[in-house]
């Protein structure tokens, strides 16, 4: 009877324990900073259903909307422009893994993602220059790209670092031309909370 009891507690406390659970669906949603390469700020947005693999890993769909101010090039100048992009728009498929294996609730993680990213024409303050009346709106691209992250857990939130590699896109005017580039790579810094899937913590 006692062997019978004592492998009972030695289960519960296994179970409590363990980090997330495999298996498990979680939500996540992060807000922060966004920082374009080169110069200029803006925010963003990642909505991020999951499934955790194993108890420290997880796969997910990374639905993310960044606001970014930032310069663009145009070829027939030799300034650079201060452009402002409303939205960029990226659907990436995420992978994380935690370096956590239960009995605390801080997990730090990394994490890696590849998607695709729609950039929202371009709106150019072109200052005290003189340019072409079709400069005002401009139309970008669609880009395939990766993304890199780390960051750290603690209970349900969530903080962290994120690296867009967006490549440059071309610039074209009403006529189809292509009149200059955009840097689209951006630096994120994230704070967020997500539920579901089990709690980094032992009991």
């Amino acid at each position: 009877m006692k062997k019978l009891f004592v492998i009972a507690l030695l289960l519960t406390l296994c179970q409590y324990t363990m980090a997330q659970h495999a298996g498990r669906f979680r939500m996540g949603m992060d807000l922060g900073a966004a920082i374009p390469k080169g110069g200029g700020i803006g925010a963003l947005v990642n909505l991020e259903p999951k499934v955790n693999l194993k108890d420290n890993m997880n796969v997910g769909i990374r639905f993310g909307i960044a606001g970014l101010a930032k310069d663009v090039t145009y070829y027939d100048f030799t300034e650079d422009y201060e452009g402002e992009i409303s939205a960029n728009i990226s659907i990436s498929g995420t992978f994380d893994y935690y370096f956590n294996q239960g009995g605390t609730q801080l997990a730090p993680y990394i994490g890696a993602g590849f998607g695709y990213y729609t950039l929202s024409s371009v709106q150019i303050d072109n200052g005290d220059f003189d340019v072409p009346d079709n400069f005002g709106d401009l139309e970008a691209d669609f880009k395939w790209a990766p993304m890199v992250r780390a960051g750290v857990e603690l209970g349900k939130f969530r903080m962290g670092a994120e690296y867009n590699f967006v490549p440059k896109s071309n610039l074209q005017n009403a006529s189809g031309e292509v009149i200059g580039e955009a840097i689209n790579q951006y630096f994120g810094f994230t704070l967020g909370f997500y539920v579901g899937g089990g709690r980094w913590r032992g009991m």
